[in-house]
C-alpha cells in the first residue's frame, strides 16, 4: 500500500512544482481510499497536496468554483487540476477538533456556510454537470430503495423494519419539497475535523463527500457529531441556538422545514454512504461499516418511529 500511496504523490509532484517549491520532503499525512493527503512544505509555510481517487474526483472542480466565489469560507485554491483529480492547497490554520469541537465555532461559523449554500442554489446545474452527485430531492424517494437491495450493513430484519419506510419517506421528501427551500450545495461531512480557523475567520474543507441536495441536511452530521464527541444530549439547548444562527440567512419561520429537512437529510446520508461503499476495497470495508452502522442506526430509529 506504501507503494501504490508513493506512486500517487509522486506522480503530481511535477504538477506541484510548477506552483511552488517545496522545501524539504513532502509527508503523507492521510490515506484513504478516496483520497491521499500530504504536505508539501515551503520557506512561507505549509501547503497541502490532495490526490482524490475517481469516486471523490469531482472535489478539485468543486473546491476550485465555491473557492472562486467564496474565498473567506474556503482554503485557499493554489491549483486544481480536475481531469487528474489534484488540489493544491494553503494552509487553512487550526482545526476545529483541536479546539476539542467548541459549539462556539460552529454559532460563527454556519450562518457564514448558510449564506454560501444560499448563493450557490444559482448554479446547481453547473455542480450537476461537474459530477456532484445528484440527490436532490426530487431523486431522493426512488434511490431509498438502495438501502433495501445493496450490500449495506443492516440484518434480514432491519431490511423488513425498513421497507414500509419507504412510503413515508416519499412524502416527507414531497412535503419538504413544497417548503419552497431550493436545492444546493451540501457538504454532508461537516464535522470537527473539516472546520478550520485562521485569524477571525472560518474555513471549510473536504468537499468530497458534498452532494447537490437540500442545503438544511449539512446539519446532520454537525449535530451529530456535537452528541458524539461532545456528549451533548439531542434536547441540549445548544442545537436550537445553532439551528437558528444557521436559518438566519434563509429567513424566519423555517423551524418546522429545517426539522424535515432534517429527517430527510438523515436518510440521505445513509443513501450516499453507499456510493462510497461499493468503491472501497474489501479490507476497508470492515472499519468503514463502523462508522456507517452509526449512521444507519440513526435511519433505523426514525424509520421505526415514524
Amino acid at each position: 500500500m506504501l507503494d501504490i500511496v508513493d506512486a500517487v504523490i509522486d506522480a503530481a509532484m511535477p504538477w506541484v512544482h510548477r506552483f511552488v517549491r517545496p522545501a524539504g520532503p513532502v509527508e503523507v499525512t492521510h490515506e484513504r481510499p478516496w483520497a491521499t493527503v500530504a504536505r508539501v512544505p515551503t520557506a512561507s509555510g505549509s501547503v497541502w497536496l490532495k490526490c482524490c481517487a475517481p469516486v471523490q474526483a469531482f472535489e478539485p472542480a468543486l473546491t476550485g468554483a465555491l473557492y472562486r466565489r467564496h474565498p473567506d469560507l474556503l482554503p485557499d485554491v493554489i491549483a486544481a487540476d480536475a481531469d487528474r483529480g489534484w488540489l493544491l492547497l494553503g494552509d487553512a490554520g487550526t482545526v476545529v477538533s483541536a479546539l476539542g469541537n467548541p459549539p462556539d465555532a460552529w454559532l460563527a461559523a454556519l450562518p457564514a456556510y448558510a449564506e454560501l449554500q444560499r448563493q450557490e442554489t444559482g448554479h446547481v446545474a453547473e455542480h450537476v454537470a461537474a459530477g456532484v452527485p445528484d440527490l436532490r430531492l426530487s431523486t431522493l424517494p426512488e434511490r431509498c430503495d438502495v438501502l433495501l437491495t445493496a450490500d449495506v450493513p443492516l440484518t434480514d430484519n432491519e431490511r423488513v423494519a425498513l421497507a414500509p419506510f419507504e412510503a413515508t419517506f416519499a412524502k416527507w421528501c414531497a412535503d419538504l419539497a413544497s417548503c419552497g427551500i431550493a436545492d444546493s450545495v451540501q457538504h454532508d461531512d461537516l464535522h470537527h475535523n473539516n472546520l478550520y480557523v485562521r485569524g477571525d475567520g472560518y474555513r471549510v474543507l473536504d468537499w468530497g463527500d458534498t452532494s447537490v441536495s437540500h442545503p438544511f441536511a449539512s446539519l446532520v452530521v454537525t449535530f451529530r457529531f456535537l452528541e458524539e464527541v461532545n456528549g451533548l444530549s439531542p434536547v441540549d439547548r445548544w442545537f436550537r441556538r445553532l439551528r437558528d444562527a444557521y436559518l438566519e440567512p434563509w429567513g424566519s419561520n423555517l423551524a418546522e422545514t429545517f426539522d424535515l429537512a432534517f429527517a430527510v437529510g438523515t436518510v440521505a446520508h445513509a443513501i450516499a454512504w453507499v456510493r462510497q461503499r461499493r468503491a472501497l476495497p474489501d479490507n476497508y470495508l470492515p472499519r468503514f461499516d463502523t462508522a456507517y452502522r452509526l449512521v444507519l442506526d440513526r435511519v433505523m430509529r426514525l424509520a421505526v418511529s415514524r
